[in-house]
């Protein structure tokens, strides 16, 4: 089945430019991605949930390969739709997506972030049609999506009610009857990013045939050229930090250590609402420099000639998409132990994992004084990037786990369900 060629709808809350953060990124990278091999893709998003976020239209533009066609929800009903759609779990004046996926004839529908387009939705379109539901985030069993609790810790012990409530969200009572499990029973298989994604649903008590599938990144253009140890260039070696200014990525954690260590810079690339906080934590301090949003290419220089790159998140993270930037430009990271973050640092080899700031600062000393070191370990990430997360590894595993399903549906793999609702596979197995 995968030397066919298939016709796939994607449904998301969020597709660039109508999007924040890696869901987005994923799913256009993988529509392009199957465009470029022969396939068609229909992309569905809602406009009206990206609005009611942001609050005003995207800017920027992306490109979509021929056979990628985008249509964005929008209704007469503006912020109204997810609004409702939120409260009930119901894909409130969405009308059009119903009518697309039920006509469309799609071999694959693959759901994706949907919580501001209704879970009751994933029952759209043919029975005969496989149907995929990716976690990027823990929606299915956090309605505030990250297990952040109270806006202060990893979420141990559930007390939901109340954590929305907090959180200045309207409490999604739905979750609790038996709508919300009949519709997860629509979907043919979940795909997880991580393996720590993977455990943290089954041990929520999901009874769903869930697989691990790693996120992948397209290898540049001139990826090959990439030398190890070009982030000796720098003559003050500095460490960079990718992502959203948010409290639950951790970076409050990182900037005390570099004002102390002024032999050090830290670079900060990217933007969000807890920035200020931080710009007024890291003030008087010249070696913390704030860059805000940078493009494509700027970064790729950023990423290779940084001594590391750190990803110190505090929340439970369903991969973390930056390790494996680094790691195509060669560059080591240093990851805090939580969440998926180390499982991809021991997979690769590729960096070092802290669990307090004196490990932190162990790694950022050794990594900038050893460019041996820096080498070795970048090398290590770029080699496991190409074996297991670049674009062919993905697709492999993607278009397989569909030819897998596609017999099962069939009646030629009746083992395949069940197997899928095992136990999580062990670290030595997972890729």
């Amino acid at each position: 089945m995968a030397s066919e060629s298939l016709r796939f709808a994607m449904v998301s809350t969020f597709y660039p430019p109508y999007s924040f953060g890696g869901d987005g990124m994923h799913i256009y990278r993988l529509s392009n991605e199957l465009a470029k091999r022969g396939h068609s893709v229909d992309v569905f998003h809602c406009e009206d949930a990206y609005l009611l976020v942001n609050g005003e239209e995207p800017t920027g533009e992306f490109y979509n390969e021929p056979g990628v066609n985008v249509y964005g929800l929008k209704s007469r009903a503006g912020l109204l739709s997810p609004l409702l759609t939120q409260q009930t779990g119901r894909p409130f004046f969405k009308k059009d997506l119903k009518s697309a996926l039920e006509g469309g004839d799609y071999d694959v529908i693959h759901f994706n972030n949907m919580s501001l387009i209704g879970i009751s939705a994933v029952s759209y379109g043919s029975p005969d049609s496989i149907r995929l539901y990716t976690t990027h985030e823990h929606w299915l069993i956090c309605p505030m999506h990250v297990l952040w609790k109270y806006d202060r810790e990893v979420c141990t012990r559930k007390t939901c009610f109340r954590c929305q409530l907090k959180g200045k969200r309207p409490p999604q009572l739905w979750r609790r009857g038996k709508f919300f499990r009949r519709n997860l029973e629509r979907i043919d298989r979940f795909l997880s990013p991580s393996r720590f994604t993977l455990r943290k649903h089954i041990e929520d008590g999901l009874d769903i045939p869930i697989v691990h599938m790693p996120y992948f990144l397209p290898p540049y253009v001139e990826d090959e050229a990439v030398e190890s140890g070009s982030n000796d260039r720098s003559a003050k070696p500095y460490f960079l930090f990718v992502g959203r200014l948010e409290k639950i990525k951790g970076l409050q954690n990182v900037i005390p250590l570099f004002r102390r260590r002024k032999d050090f810079e830290l670079l900060i690339a990217g933007d969000g609402e807890y920035g200020e906080e931080l710009k007024e934590q890291a003030s008087g301090s010249e070696n913390i420099k704030f860059l805000g949003r940078v493009d494509q290419a700027r970064l790729r220089d950023l990423y290779t000639c940084a001594a590391a790159v750190i990803v110190p998140s505090i929340c439970y993270e369903t991969f973390g998409i930056i390790i494996i930037e680094a790691f195509s430009r060669k560059t080591p990271v240093i990851v805090n132990d939580l969440g998926a973050l180390p499982e991809v640092v021991e997979d690769s080899d590729g960096g070092f994992i802290f669990r307090n700031e004196k490990e932190l600062e162990t790694a950022v000393e050794k990594l900038a004084r050893d460019p041996g070191l820096r080498r070795r370990l970048g090398n290590n990430g770029y080699q496991a990037y190409r074996e297991y997360w670049d674009t062919e590894a993905h697709l492999e595993r993607y278009l397989g786990l569909i030819d897998d399903v596609r017999k099962e549906k069939s009646g030629e793999g009746a083992q395949n369900r069940m197997s899928a609702r095992s136990a999580p596979v062990e670290a030595s197995q997972a890729l």
